[in-house]
């Protein structure tokens, strides 16, 4: 009777936070509208002492013809200019040997998992700032670690059952060790290649690197362009993830071509955000959580992934607000995968008590009601156990010039980025998705974990 009478709580419960949910909508639509129009009006700010980044037209020409030399034959052989490992070994000293091993051994002790990722991103970073991409990485790589313990927090073990999420959490997982294991030597090549003052970069093959980064490096010890070197990178890792995970047959049938992939968008969890302004002293200072991004709509799509990089690189590195603040955040705070990494007043790491059958609202307009508990994060060693990293299929995705020169045109700055309102209402959808879902099936939703 005490265990049927306590259900029963539950459920007015629930359906009670759904009711005044509901109620609480006009009043949620008119705070949304008017945040829209203040972030929109903060970017529009932000914009007005923006320094546009550049793709120098010379050097694009340059790596133009050094990429046409580099197409595979008719035939299907290689080119001349770039061989593989295996056959380039016989050409490589023995001081060169112990290097490439050194490096290998480097990779695998990063590529633990996306925690150790992050912070391998960081450090390459603050080492060599003039590596655009590891400051980039370093951030997206944190925002794939706050939606792999989503995953294992307060929301989605109530939407998603276990192997849902489990196959969510390997395609997450798999794009961001594969990517790490392809950038990660070539961001370490350049600081040994500066270290002993030569280039180093003949050394590429011995990580797999596609031949189309040869020349990008080459330049790059030349010229020092950042803006071009950041794009390459861009372009190559979401070639080398667009066959052997978005195109994954395994992955495109458990994860791409599922109901939860496709509410992504509505629910808008596919955004990058940047924190550039401070949360993390609670009370009435936790206005000052500031986010700067980009909402992505289809990430099937090659073209909209490596135009959403670009995008992202651009307010990163040509707003002077968002660079100084998220670059101050990457410096100060170390990554764990909690959101409560940079929202302490609104999310916590420890489940202070075992959640309740039905679901109890937390949220309004994306703050936390008077006297709720904040919402469980995880941090990444909480929610998932490290995952080997299987070697990656061989192949180099580079083909022909006229495929890749379109995105070398320029680095459009987005005229929208200021996204703390849409963080805030991407929150207040997915805790409503949440007691849709405790109000349809009953008090033994979301049980399973």
């Amino acid at each position: 009777m005490e265990e049927d009478g306590k259900r029963k709580g539950d459920e007015r419960a629930g359906i009670g936070g759904w009711f005044s949910h509901l109620l609480a909508l006009p009043g949620e639509a008119f705070a949304y509208a008017a945040g829209k129009w203040k972030a929109m009006s903060a970017s529009q700010d932000m914009l007005e002492s923006a320094e546009p980044l550049s793709l120098h037209a010379a050097h694009v020409s340059r790596l133009k013809d050094a990429w046409t030399k580099l197409e595979p034959l008719e035939n299907g052989g290689e080119p001349p200019a770039i061989g593989h490992a295996d056959t380039d070994a016989h050409e490589w000293s023995r001081d060169e040997r112990m290097l490439i091993e050194r490096i290998k051994a480097d990779i695998a002790e990063a590529n633990r998992n996306n925690v150790t990722r992050t912070e391998a991103y960081r450090t390459v970073y603050f080492q060599t700032p003039e590596l655009h991409w590891a400051l980039l990485a370093h951030l997206v790589s944190r925002n794939g670690g706050w939606n792999m313990t989503d995953l294992q927090g307060e929301w989605l073990p109530r939407l998603l059952t276990e192997p849902q999420r489990r196959d969510v959490f390997l395609f997450l997982e798999r794009a961001n060790a594969l990517i790490f294991q392809d950038a990660y030597p070539q961001l370490l090549l350049y600081q040994w290649s500066r270290s002993l003052g030569r280039s180093l970069f003949h050394l590429l093959p011995a990580f797999g690197v596609s031949r189309f980064m040869q020349p990008v490096w080459k330049l790059f010890w030349r010229e020092h362009d950042s803006a071009l070197l950041t794009t390459a990178l861009i372009v190559n890792e979401q070639h080398y993830i667009e066959g052997r995970v978005v195109r994954n047959d395994y992955f495109e049938s458990n994860v791409l071509n599922t109901l939860f992939f496709g509410l992504q968008s509505l629910l808008q969890l596919n955004g990058v955000f940047f924190p550039y302004g401070s949360g993390k002293d609670g009370g009435e200072g936790c206005g000052e959580l500031q986010l700067a991004g980009l909402i992505m709509e289809s990430f099937r799509d090659l073209d909209e992934r490596i135009e959403f990089g670009k995008r992202l690189y651009a307010m990163l590195f040509g707003v002077p607000r968002v660079f100084e603040g998220a670059r101050s955040f990457a410096a100060a705070v170390k990554h764990s995968g909690s959101r409560a990494d940079y929202a302490p007043h609104l999310f916590k790491e420890v489940r202070e008590r075992p959640p309740r059958r039905v679901y109890e609202e937390k949220l309004i307009g994306g703050r936390l009601k008077p006297g709720a508990e904040r919402v469980y994060s995880p941090s990444l060693q909480t929610a998932w156990k490290d995952h080997p990293v299987d070697p990656a299929e061989p192949g180099d995705w580079f083909k022909k010039t006229a495929e890749v020169i379109g995105y070398f045109r320029e680095l459009p700055l987005p005229r929208n980025f200021e996204m703390t309102n849409e963080y805030s209402m991407m929150l207040s959808k997915l805790e409503l998705a949440v007691l849709a879902s405790s109000r349809k099936a009953g008090p033994e939703s979301g049980r399973d974990a």
